[in-house]
């Protein structure tokens, strides 16, 4: 298994901390974002290689821009 890029930990880590700060489970952003809540902890534990897709559903599900995903 190769190593995880430091960008898909920033972007796991930022994930996790906007959806905390927006007081949504997981499963609430899933349903949301219309993304399973497992696949949204596999993407905040950087597990997952999150599709430009995805990442636009979660944008809007959590109403911010995707510069603070990356940031």
């Amino acid at each position: 298994m190769s190593e995880v890029s430091p960008l898909r930990k920033k972007f796991a880590k930022n994930l996790l901390n906007i959806r905390k700060r927006s007081r949504l489970s997981q499963e609430e952003l899933g349903f949301l974002a219309k993304l399973h809540r497992t696949y949204i902890g596999s993407v905040e534990r950087a597990e997952q290689n999150i599709s430009i897709d995805n990442i636009h559903k979660l944008i809007k599900a959590l109403k911010i821009e995707a510069s603070e995903l990356f940031s």
